[in-house]
């Protein structure tokens, strides 16, 4: 088994350096947040700048989402002889660069190309992080610490994103990918002061990593957040759409909306992490009804804007909820190939991400509105807790500690 499971710090320095790695690794998924989700609403300006239309524009997200998914896999397993604090400074320094590059970009080929290329390391360097921090606490807090690092993925929806918006339209979009490269940066200096220093195990090599794709749980808990978050996303994608049209608020208070999102999108990360820890299925049987609950209710709600402000905060913190008992599903399911199999539920989720905008997309062109896609999540909600179902009843069947090596 490859993750070292430390006692948690008891002293007050022990305390302190735990926490300031966690938030080492938590600055890493700010910045990635940060350039992932700003993109969406700098699109306008992006088309201006490099005199492109809205499909060019949007492919420029889908090289980002592209590279994630290629990404995560392979270069967790590129990566697993090395020791894992290198291993995440090296996908972030490949990350800043990439950055660097995107604001240098001279032309629309070659911003396509950084894009990929920014998107690479994402899903390693969230694996890789989640190893670390699991790696950091006792079990028990596992989730807890998972949580702690995703954190910077939902703050940057509160803070990053917004000030990055208003950086990008008032003073040139180019300066997002500069403001992210300099966290980066600043990244890379908070990893190697206060990340500790693990060695590799000694059985650990690319074959390895790739011998976790051959267990039928790795591939139920990857199947679970690409059908259980796509709703998520499906809701997501046309939320301004739906915010305008459907509950009539003015388009100046979208902001407040994606800050409730965001909001919600943390308070549910946090509360997730804490009941993983005590059940992780039991988490995910419980939160993906939940998910289904709270779409149909935004549903209905949406169509007058206090409402619509609640609902709003609720299905982010519903959503939210799932993503750390995936994330320890996956560490459960293939512990001794732990980098890779973290790391693909990041490529999960962005397929998650394109399947839910896909099917809200076809939805609203059907004529069904603005509302559909919500109870299109609904029913992939209610799919996932199906595939969590069966993964449940398999491992009754065969319990993952007598699974055996991955490869």
């Amino acid at each position: 088994m490859t993750t070292t499971t430390h006692a948690p710090a008891t002293s007050r320095s022990g305390t302190r350096h735990l926490a300031l790695a966690i938030l080492a690794l938590a600055m890493g998924g700010f910045g990635i947040g940060t350039v992932e989700f700003t993109m969406m609403g700098l699109l306008k300006e992006v088309e201006q700048g490099l005199n492109i239309g809205t499909p060019e524009a949007g492919h420029l997200i889908s090289a980002y989402a592209l590279g994630v998914v290629i990404g995560a896999p392979v270069l967790a397993a590129v990566g697993a002889r090395l020791p894992r604090k290198y291993l995440a400074l090296g996908l972030m320094l490949f990350f800043s660069i990439a950055n660097f590059a995107s604001f240098m970009a001279p032309d629309y080929g070659t911003m396509l190309v950084s894009r990929f290329a920014a998107g690479l390391p994402h899903g390693a360097f969230f694996g890789v992080a989640a190893v670390i921090a699991a790696s950091l606490v006792a079990p028990t807090k596992r989730g807890w610490a998972i949580s702690m690092v995703m954190a910077g993925l939902t703050v940057s929806n509160v803070v990053g994103v917004p000030f990055a918006t208003w950086l990008g339209q008032n003073y040139g979009w180019r300066l997002l990918f500069l403001l992210v490269g300099v966290i980066g940066v600043v990244t890379l200096a908070m990893l190697w002061k206060f990340v500790p220093f693990q060695k590799p195990h000694a059985d650990a090599s690319f074959r390895r990593e790739l011998g976790a794709l051959k267990r039928l749980q790795v591939w139920l808990a990857i199947l679970i957040g690409i059908v259980g978050f796509g709703g998520f996303f499906a809701t997501y994608t046309y939320i301004a759409y739906t915010m305008t049209d459907v509950a009539k608020i003015p388009a100046v208070w979208l902001p407040l909306v994606v800050a409730l999102y965001g909001v919600g999108m943390v308070v549910g990360n946090i509360v997730g992490g804490r009941i993983a820890d005590k059940s992780v299925m039991g988490t995910i049987y419980w939160i993906l009804p939940g998910i289904a609950v709270a779409l149909v209710v935004y549903a209905v709600a949406v169509h007058w804007p206090w409402s619509a402000y609640v609902m709003v905060f609720v299905v982010g913190a519903a959503g939210a909820m799932l993503v750390p008992a995936l994330q320890t599903r996956l560490l459960d399911a293939s512990p001794d190939a732990p980098s890779l199999a973290s790391s693909l539920n990041h490529a999960a989720l962005n397929v998650a991400n394109a399947l839910g905008a896909f099917l809200g997309g076809l939805v609203i062109a059907w004529g069904w509105g603005y509302v559909a896609p919500a109870l299109v999540g609904a029913v992939l909600a209610l799919l996932g807790l199906g595939v969590a179902l069966i993964s449940g009843a398999v491992e009754r069947k065969r319990p993952l500690a007598a699974q055996g090596p991955a490869a």
